[in-house]
């Protein structure tokens, strides 16, 4: 932490690019996910989606990412309603999670990491969860409330 964050870009559902750093100006926080249609991840990401206001309150716009190929992530977003960015990390396959430290490299897929990404590109939070363990959405509400308070 403490670090400006590894840039990436990924297409989005729709295979429009998304790149991090042209995002500053704003808070971003990024979800690495391992797959779509998976229990835990959909549980998640369907928490965050029924608390964006949350994120929006923040001004942080949240960018969920696996190595899935972007048409699975289209069928699974449309199919739950998410209202933010799936980021296809699939070629090459799971560079932006290796750049945060968070492809299982033997598994190929990316580990529940989250980090938060302050205005001017730094990290200011991160939390990895082991295999099998959701993330706590206080755990974002905290994060997001603390850079709020650095301001």
């Amino acid at each position: 932490m403490g670090d400006l964050a590894p840039d990436f870009e990924l297409p989005d559902t729709h295979g429009t690019p998304v790149r991090l750093s042209a995002l500053r100006g704003n808070p971003v926080v990024v979800v690495f996910f391992p797959f779509v249609f998976s229990g835990i991840c959909t549980s998640e990401l369907c928490e965050l989606r029924d608390n964006i206001a949350e994120f929006a309150d923040h001004g942080a716009r949240l960018l969920a990412v696996s190595t899935d190929a972007m048409f699975a992530q289209r069928a699974w977003g449309e199919s739950e309603g998410f209202g933010f960015d799936l980021l296809s990390d699939f070629w090459p396959h799971g560079a932006a999670a290796r750049a945060y430290g968070v492809l299982d490299e033997t598994n190929g897929h990316a580990l529940r990491g989250s980090f938060l990404v302050d205005a001017g590109g730094v990290v200011r939070w991160a939390v990895v969860n082991p295999r099998g363990q959701a993330r706590d959405l206080d755990g974002y509400r905290s994060a997001l409330a603390s850079l709020a308070a650095a301001r």
